[in-house]
């Protein structure tokens, strides 16, 4: 006999345990995490009682490898048919307009003129920051990592701006939707924007031991961008209009990528509801990592280490024996910039314009041949490492940019993105929720307490404290006697 289903659009689970079946349903082809709570049993003899058998499933997902957090309306990736969409239809891939992207998915429609002008004048007009940031940009390392001052300064912003802090302004200060709240949550957009070139552009100069710019008036994002960053003095300066549009397009790619890990940071932050300067200085913390934001650099510095195209096989081999690794191959959600993408076309053509006025960058020979040979490898298209030739990158070498200034011109663009989500949450029906993950606790039940002197010791690498070598003036230190210590060994 054929069991008839009430609700087709679910799914049917049947607990082997007890035997109960349970109908969870299904939406936008997704079910419910929630909805599995619902299947308890009772606790197997010796099971753990951590397993909390009795209060339900709980779903394990490492690394969020498939699951949805949020209701979004903003961007739609498919890596694997190469499609990446920001609210538009997908005949639409480029606007030579530099507000409109951010404005678009922030607000989530295209602009009128008039709205469009009054965006680009208020961002444009909140590029200068407080003269105090020049004091607490000098008080960098002149070798600092130029990621580590923009997480610090984004985060430094927000504590001019008590009107953006919900913990002194009261909890709904960006949720409550009224025109006051709308109101000042856009005024922080235009603040986080405007400023996020003019922060990254003084730690590029502290970096060069030049004094910072102040952003010019009467010049585009990108323009302003390079004028602060290169301007040292000369009369009528203006950068090559040829870089501008190049860094323009750059931006606009780079503006969202989805749910990555760094939006994703924003949103477990946001969720908090702290303040966006915070949010967003924690969303450009996880971009500074290797696998996200530095992926850029990574890959640079994995070709300049093959350095020829003749190295190629010998570096794969490498790759296989697990003696090298392959930077940029197998991202999650990464959209193969040779597949039939129609940015691929944008970005390589914007890579010839940059290459006709800075001289082809010698690497570009050695990119492809890497990316034919995996290609054609076994080894690599088992384990679908799709190769993701990094054009970008190569470009912002070719500009001149130095690699670990990488991160930095994925975290400006990225800024726009970071916001839109953000303020997608704060206005979403119903209450902010915090996000707050669940754990398998897989650790010791309990343990008696055992008295020091009846203890033994724990070895393992991974159980104890390394052993650390100190330096010179450490090891002095240590032998050094002072206070009622006596003898050798007084420690500080």
């Amino acid at each position: 006999m054929v069991k008839v289903i009430e609700n087709k659009n679910s799914l049917t689970v049947t607990d082997n345990r007890t035997g109960k079946q349970y109908q969870v349903p299904i939406e936008d082809n997704s079910i419910p995490a929630t909805a599995f709570k619902a299947i308890k049993a009772p606790r197997a003899f010796n099971e753990r009682e951590e397993n909390e058998t009795e209060k339900g499933l709980r779903v394990l997902d490492k690394g969020f490898l498939n699951t949805a957090v949020i209701r979004s309306t903003i961007t739609y990736i498919d890596g694997d048919a190469g499609v990446l969409r920001y609210r538009f239809p997908p005949r639409i891939v480029y606007v030579p307009t530099q507000f409109l992207c951010p404005y678009l998915l922030i607000y989530g429609s295209l602009p009128t003129a008039k709205q469009l002008k009054n965006f680009e004048y208020e961002v444009i007009h909140h590029g200068v920051v407080h003269s105090d940031a020049a004091q607490f940009f000098r008080s960098f390392r002149y070798d600092a990592h130029p990621m580590s001052m923009m997480i610090s300064a984004l985060a430094y912003l927000g504590s001019y701006y008590q009107e953006a802090n919900p913990s002194l302004q009261g909890q709904a200060l960006f949720t409550a939707g009224s025109p006051e709240s709308l109101a000042n949550m856009d005024r922080q957009i235009f603040r986080i924007i405007g400023k996020a070139t003019t922060l990254a552009a003084m730690a590029y100069r502290v970096r060069q031991g030049r004094e910072f710019v102040t952003p010019p008036t009467g010049m585009d994002y990108t323009t302003s961008f390079l004028y602060q960053m290169d301007h040292i003095g000369e009369e009528d300066y203006t950068p090559n209009p040829v870089l501008a549009k190049a860094l323009d397009t750059l931006f606009l790619i780079h503006a969202d990528h989805e749910l990555n890990a760094s939006a994703t940071t924003v949103l477990q932050t946001g969720s908090s509801l702290v303040d966006p300067y915070s949010a967003i200085a924690a969303g450009c913390a996880s971009l500074y990592g290797p696998l996200h934001g530095g992926a850029n650099e990574a890959v640079i510095r994995m070709l300049i280490s093959i350095g020829k195209p003749a190295n190629v096989p010998a570096f794969l081999e490498a790759v296989k024996k697990r003696e090298k690794v392959l930077s940029g191959f197998g991202h999650r959600h990464v959209v193969d910039l040779l597949q039939s993408d129609p940015r691929s076309f944008i970005v390589r053509k914007t890579a010839d314009e940059v290459f006709k006025v800075t001289g082809k960058d010698e690497l570009l020979e050695t990119a492809m041949a890497l990316h034919e040979a995996a290609m054609k490898d076994e080894y690599f298209i088992k384990r679908k490492l799709a190769p993701n030739v990094d054009f970008c990158g190569l470009i912002y070498r070719a500009m001149g940019f130095p690699l670990d200034f990488f991160p930095v011109l994925f975290a400006v663009p990225r800024v726009a993105g970071w916001l839109a989500h953000w303020r997608q949450m704060m206005l979403q029906d119903g209450r902010v929720q915090i996000w707050r993950p669940r754990q398998i606790f897989a650790g010791a039940s309990k343990r008696e307490y055992v008295p020091v002197n009846e203890r033994e010791a724990v070895e393992g690498l991974k159980l104890t404290p390394s052993t650390i070598e100190h330096s010179g003036i450490s090891k002095r230190s240590m032998l050094a006697t002072f206070g009622r210590e006596k003898g050798i060994g007084a420690k500080l």
